[in-house]
């Protein structure tokens, strides 16, 4: 793996990482909520994941899902070379599974476009989201983080290109070039919101039963719809009154509060820990404790 890494010019992370002091936090998973409705806002993945994944199946399917996610990022991040060659693996075989063709005209796509989970623009955009998202949600929620330290993670998250073999050098390395493909990936017509985009993020957000978690689901509710770009916020058809401002800035207030009352083993993975556990750099917004 190395070699294929070194060739197209990225590392694999350590505890000097930004990807290490990014991912080994909890409560940025919070982020990837706002990750998945820009993704789906591509209507080729909204039909490749309505049409192959469980994303319907109610409130057990989606922690399932959100495990197995959380698994193969903490392989990806904090593993060893064959750990992260096997997530990637397990990656790629899903990915075998999804390829399709569009029902509707959507953007500036026909009805009866194709599309693949392997296809390189579809990983690059999901890739994209993740980039821009995770450390917003980090700065939100956990503390600052450095011009360097932002493009550090750019570089460091490049590492997935070679894995998933996605052509070299399709993943931006640099938050400017991050912030360029956003935007014009946005202002081109393949970003178009559809009924199946809908119909995906109000299971996300809204899936049955989801009242028994409630305030865990009203905290992910409003951290994932204020976070949007407006423009897609407007086109998912989500309300955003000052009293939602306003409430998202609590709900912001207070995860950040009893993240930083939490001790380091209910803030971090256990995957994080168990690697140089003497190694890890404390937090910014305070200084690591005993646990």
């Amino acid at each position: 793996m190395r070699g294929r890494l070194a060739r197209v010019g990225v590392h694999e992370a350590g505890p000097s990482s930004a990807s290490w002091k990014i991912n080994r936090e909890i409560i940025v998973v919070a982020g990837w909520g706002r990750a998945i409705l820009l993704q789906f806002a591509h209507p080729l993945v909204a039909a490749g994941v309505s049409d192959h994944s469980s994303y319907r199946g109610g409130l057990l399917s989606s922690f399932r899902r959100l495990t197995s996610t959380v698994g193969a990022m903490l392989s990806l991040t904090f593993g060893g070379e064959e750990e992260a060659i096997a997530a990637a693996a397990g990656i790629n075989c899903i990915h075998d599974r999804i390829q399709g063709t569009l029902a509707s005209a959507a953007g500036v796509f026909p009805a009866g476009q194709r599309y693949s989970a392997h296809d390189p623009e579809l990983l690059t955009w999901v890739h994209a989201t993740l980039l821009e998202s995770v450390p917003l949600t980090y700065e939100l929620l956990v503390g600052p983080l450095t011009q360097e330290e932002r493009e550090r993670y750019c570089a460091e998250a490049a590492i997935i290109e070679p894995l998933l073999d996605i052509p070299e050098g399709s993943l931006p390395r640099t938050v400017a070039e991050n912030d360029r493909y956003m935007r014009q990936m946005l202002g081109s017509g393949r970003i178009a919101i559809t009924d199946t985009s809908r119909a995906l993020a109000r299971d996300l957000l809204f899936p049955p039963r989801a009242y028994l978690l409630w305030p865990a689901f009203r905290a992910l509710r409003i951290i994932t719809i204020g976070l949007l770009p407006p423009p897609i916020r407007a086109q998912y058809g989500f309300a955003w009154r000052p009293r939602d401002a306003r409430a998202f800035s609590r709900w912001a207030a207070l995860l950040r509060a009893l993240h930083h009352a939490a001790p380091r083993l209910m803030r971090e993975w256990p995957a994080a820990r168990r690697q140089f556990p003497h190694r890890l750099p404390a937090s910014p917004a305070h200084p690591a404790r005993r646990t």
